[in-house]
Protein backbone atom coordinates (compact mmCIF):
# COMPACT_ATOMS: atom_id res chain seq x y z
CA UNK A 1 0.00 0.00 0.00
CA UNK A 2 1.53 3.36 -0.70
CA UNK A 3 1.55 6.20 2.10
CA UNK A 4 -0.31 8.15 -0.11
CA UNK A 5 -3.52 6.38 0.51
CA UNK A 6 -3.70 6.87 4.02
CA UNK A 7 -6.26 9.07 5.29
CA UNK A 8 -7.51 10.47 8.60
CA UNK A 9 -3.76 11.91 9.50
CA UNK A 10 -3.77 12.89 13.48
CA UNK A 11 -1.08 14.06 15.88
CA UNK A 12 -0.23 12.42 18.92
CA UNK A 13 -2.07 13.75 21.94
CA UNK A 14 1.92 13.38 23.75
CA UNK A 15 3.28 15.28 20.82
CA UNK A 16 5.09 19.05 21.55
CA UNK A 17 3.55 21.46 19.83
CA UNK A 18 6.25 23.99 20.39
CA UNK A 19 8.88 22.33 19.20
CA UNK A 20 7.11 21.21 16.29
CA UNK A 21 7.97 17.53 17.51
CA UNK A 22 4.46 15.74 16.51
CA UNK A 23 4.47 12.23 15.41
CA UNK A 24 1.10 11.89 13.05
CA UNK A 25 -1.03 8.68 12.29
CA UNK A 26 -3.12 7.85 9.50
CA UNK A 27 -5.28 4.80 8.66
CA UNK A 28 -5.86 2.69 5.29
CA UNK A 29 -7.38 -0.75 4.61
CA UNK A 30 -5.79 -2.73 7.69
CA UNK A 31 -2.85 -0.57 8.30
CA UNK A 32 -1.61 2.02 9.86
CA UNK A 33 1.00 4.57 8.99
CA UNK A 34 3.41 6.74 11.42
CA UNK A 35 4.93 9.51 10.02
CA UNK A 36 7.27 12.47 11.81
CA UNK A 37 6.37 16.27 11.13
CA UNK A 38 9.79 17.26 11.90
CA UNK A 39 10.45 16.10 8.11
CA UNK A 40 10.48 17.92 5.00
CA UNK A 41 7.57 17.63 2.41
CA UNK A 42 7.40 14.06 1.28
CA UNK A 43 7.43 12.95 4.53
CA UNK A 44 8.24 9.48 4.99
CA UNK A 45 5.92 6.93 6.16
CA UNK A 46 6.17 3.84 8.25
CA UNK A 47 2.94 1.10 7.67
CA UNK A 48 2.30 -1.39 10.32
CA UNK A 49 -0.55 -3.79 9.64
CA UNK A 50 -3.10 -2.85 12.07
CA UNK A 51 -2.64 -5.79 14.20
CA UNK A 52 0.95 -5.05 14.56
CA UNK A 53 0.54 -1.56 15.35
CA UNK A 54 -2.68 -2.80 17.85
CA UNK A 55 0.09 -5.13 19.70
CA UNK A 56 2.47 -1.93 19.92
CA UNK A 57 -0.41 0.43 21.80
CA UNK A 58 -1.20 -2.88 23.70
CA UNK A 59 2.79 -3.33 25.18
CA UNK A 60 3.07 0.70 25.87
CA UNK A 61 -0.78 0.94 28.16
CA UNK A 62 0.20 -2.62 29.85
CA UNK A 63 3.66 -0.71 31.28
CA UNK A 64 1.62 1.84 32.77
Amino acid sequence: MSPRTLTGWRKSSHSHFEENACVEIGTGPGVVGVRDTKQPTPRPVLVYSAGAFAAFLAQLTAER
